[in-house]
């Protein structure tokens, strides 16, 4: 699944290697693959791996998404500190400029992001 595209071929990180899992559990992704894997259906741009704490969840709360609260009805039991998700990059950018931007996994977040946020503001939050 390491950087699989679910359309064929493989995406890039934002290093420039072969794009690697971000999380199975939970299982991340805007395909659910487990990757931050995009194409334009992906309007959010679900393309950072970002490893959650505290002080996003609750910043993300506020913002209008709460990403701790189960929702069973859609097959999501709630982020908790330690997970990694495939963040929206408008969103991680929000928050690096609010002073709640989460760590992010280089390897794991898509090329992509680089037309949202700069590969040095990424580097400033590498895990």
């Amino acid at each position: 699944m390491d950087g699989e595209s679910p359309f064929g071929g493989s995406q890039r990180n934002v290093l420039g290697g072969l794009l690697e899992h971000c999380s199975s559990n939970p299982l991340t992704g805007y395909f659910r693959d487990g990757c931050c894997n995009t194409d334009i259906s992906d309007t959010g741009l679900h393309t950072v791996c970002a490893l959650m704490d505290e002080s996003f969840l609750a910043f993300s709360k506020k913002a209008g998404n709460d990403l701790s609260t189960p929702r069973p009805e859609f097959g999501f039991a709630g982020l908790n500190p330690g997970d990694f998700w495939c963040l929206c990059a408008a969103r991680w950018e929000q928050a690096r400029k609010a002073g709640f931007a989460p760590k992010v996994n280089l390897k794991a977040s898509n090329y992509k992001t680089l037309a949202l946020i700069s590969l040095e503001d990424l580097k400033d939050y590498a895990v």
